[in-house]
């Protein structure tokens, strides 16, 4: 039998998973792909590292005589500089080009030493294109773009403030446990507005660190024309969103953000890019095929957007660059990789893809997989703290192992899997049916030794047309039964029940991270919708109502105090990062689940009626055990029926296969965790 412990040419992987065996030239191969790229930039860029730094050398750099512009455009005839600076002028600042397709322009300063190009100015080029008609695009490495509600069509604008701003904060130690509150600048505002990075600063960031989470993960950043896409409908790679603010504002939100104990994650979008010709990436010099794939394989048909040629060499310059520039520029401490399914499979994950076959067969983009290694392998030699999350789907094999041993080298992956099947049970099954082995599987399943990043809700599932997780479990009475002044409807105690106990066991089984998006740790009521057609524009629901949670006449503070007690216990305890749970009873009759994880002991009574006194449960350590937490105390709008100060001393009596054991009373619909004390 090979011993693959030490082994060097990527399948160290085997070691840990035997099954791959039979994959091992698959693994192999691509492993010596990502070497052997890592091998050509070496000898023809210099290293990856300087690869990387493409920025510096294409799009408008700066010196101190003048403006360097360089623009890959391999099937461009003529290509012309244009904007406020030469009043349009079409012919007079013409570029030339290069073997490669690549071609520049170096503009003087004026003769007063000023930069010819002002700050602030519209900016174009003018080319002829492949068919041999002359049009305006936006150059593709550009730094700002502005539209306006006359004009939707982005204009590209020359960033050149004469204050650049500069970082007052280094960026906080990486954490081993992940508290990532997820959010979207735009609409964290809770008047019906398009909010700024200003008051994300001033009003935002106080809050996530009250509530315990130690890191924020930014969406919709990437300049994007259409608002409502969330932000996954890319135009602009390099330019940072102009609706919210300035590139100087959301530095000084980031570096506000370090100050605080907060690292920062940039949800980035290299899966797909907007079709969009005027001011995208799509037919830049005139061609289907300049940035993407040409003909079908260049299109994502649900998504109706561009798909990226991985294995172009200019490509992978851009999109790597485009990683680098947000670390060096904006001091990104890591990414939430955007549709890596999609990026990773030839069907785009439109085909199921769950077994080894799937994962090491001819449906796999190995030049996607390849791109997502090296980005990784990039961004780990840049700054080992840098922290990759892949937002893939179907569990592809070793994606989260190091690159060393013959993984993809990315951090975590996103349990998708979670939030669906939570959505699923609450909204298809009555919980008196819900199955305690599904649930815990569903928690539990992960590949070993590939972290997980578990969350209860997605920021999708509360889109127009689905709801939020509260919503769901409590619907139209929201509206008129959330009030303290109000009768405790069934409805609403059910709703307010399980949704706490949802979070806690997503956040203590679930993973090795933990995700919530923003305003659902207080239960947001109705949905996500963004200003379209469709609904005349409107923003009333596209903002977070936080003067819900402020108001203590209403039960939403209760979700958020449960929400802040459970990350203040697990920062304490750190069950993140420690070793799987031991899951010690899954009964099916009684709803109940009992696992330990970190020290704790963690008890979950989903039963609509019944409790439970004198129940014995298994532990694997014996002592003197208290309440550290649970879902049911006044506070958390329970029904104070679990003594916050007693003690539960375990016995020598073997159960569940725990050495040890103890009896606790346990409520229905609640949760408990015990902590030991001596």
């Amino acid at each position: 039998m090979t011993d693959y412990s030490n082994a060097t040419d990527g399948t160290k992987v085997i070691h840990d998973d035997p099954w791959l065996e039979p994959y091992k030239e698959v693994i192999k191969r691509r492993h010596n792909q990502v070497k052997n790229t890592i091998q050509k930039l070496e000898e023809s860029e210099g290293s990856l590292l300087k690869f990387s730094q493409g920025y510096e050398y294409f799009g408008f750099n700066v010196t101190k005589d003048g403006v360097n512009y360089r623009e890959w455009l391999p099937s461009a005839h003529e290509v012309y500089l244009v904007g406020d600076f030469n009043q349009w002028n079409k012919t007079s600042h013409p570029l030339e080009r290069d073997n490669y397709g690549r071609w520049n322009i170096f503009i003087p300063n004026n003769s007063n030493g000023e930069c010819a190009i002002p700050h602030g100015s519209k900016i174009k080029i003018y080319l002829k294109l492949a068919n041999g008609n002359f049009d305006y695009r936006i150059p593709a490495w550009i730094k700002r773009v502005e539209q306006t509600k006359e004009n939707p069509v982005f204009d590209g604008v020359f960033w050149n403030p004469s204050k650049q701003y500069v970082f007052k904060n280094q960026s906080p130690k990486k954490p081993t446990e992940l508290r990532i509150y997820e959010a979207h600048v735009g609409m964290s505002s809770e008047l019906p507005e398009i909010s700024t990075y200003t008051k994300f600063k001033d009003n935002v960031l106080p809050m996530v660190k009250e509530l315990g989470y130690n890191c924020i993960q930014l969406m919709a950043i990437m300049e994007h024309a259409y608002y409502a896409s969330f932000g996954y409908q890319v135009t602009n790679f390099f330019a940072i969103s102009s609706r919210f603010g300035t590139p100087e504002e959301l530095k000084e939100m980031i570096d506000t953000a370090h100050g605080m104990g907060l690292l920062v994650f940039l949800d980035v979008v290299h899966s797909h890019a907007s079709k969009n010709v005027l001011d995208g990436l799509n037919q830049l010099d005139g061609s289907d095929h300049h940035y993407f794939h040409s003909g079908g394989r260049g299109t994502h048909d649900v998504w109706d957007s561009r798909l990226f040629n991985y294995g172009n060499w200019e490509v992978m310059r851009f999109l790597l660059s485009n990683l680098r520039f947000y670390v060096d520029e904006y001091h990104f401490d890591g990414f939430r990789f955007d549709g890596v399914t999609s990026m990773i499979y030839t069907h785009h994950g439109l085909a199921p893809a769950c077994s080894y076959d799937d994962y090491f067969g001819g449906a796999v983009d190995e030049d996607g997989l390849n791109y997502l290694t090296l980005a990784n392998v990039m961004l780990h030699r840049l700054n080992p703290s840098i922290v990759t999350i892949a937002e893939e789907v179907t569990g592809l094999a070793t994606l989260c192992r190091p690159f060393s041993e013959g993984g993809g080298d990315f951090d975590y992956r996103l349990g998708m899997g979670i939030p669906d099947k939570w959505i699923e049970l609450v909204k298809d099954t009555r919980d008196e049916n819900w199955k305690m082995g599904t649930i815990a599987h569903m928690l539990s399943n992960r590949r070993y030794k590939e972290k997980n990043i578990a969350y209860a809700e997605s920021h999708d599932q509360s889109l127009v047309g689905d709801k939020t997780l509260a919503f769901w479990l409590m619907d139209k009475e929201m509206y008129t039964n959330m009030s303290l002044m109000t009768v405790e409807t069934p409805i609403i105690d059910r709703g307010m029940s399980l949704h706490k106990m949802i979070r806690l066991i997503t956040s203590s089984l679930g993973g090795d991270g933990y995700l919530n998006f923003m305003g659902n740790e207080f239960g947001h009521p109705e949905w996500v919708d963004f200003p379209r057609e469709g609904n005349n524009n409107s923003l009333h629901h596209a903002r977070r109502r936080w003067d819900l949670y402020r108001d203590p006449n209403l039960r939403y503070k209760q979700l958020r105090d449960f929400d802040i007690a459970m990350n203040k216990l697990e920062q304490e305890f750190r069950w993140l990062s420690s070793n799987s749970a031991y899951i010690s009873l899954k009964h099916e009759d009684d709803k109940i689940i009992v696992y330990e994880r970190a020290g704790l002991i963690f008890i979950f009574n989903f039963h609509p009626s019944k409790s439970f006194s004198d129940y014995r449960i298994g532990s694997g350590i014996s002592g003197k055990f208290v309440n550290a937490l649970d879902s049911d105390r006044q506070e958390f709008g329970g029904h104070v029926r679990i003594g916050k100060d007693n003690y539960h001393y375990t016995e020598d009596k073997p159960w569940h296969e725990r050495q040890f054991s103890l009896s606790v009373y346990i409520p229905s619909r609640t949760c408990l965790v015990l902590k030991k004390v001596e």
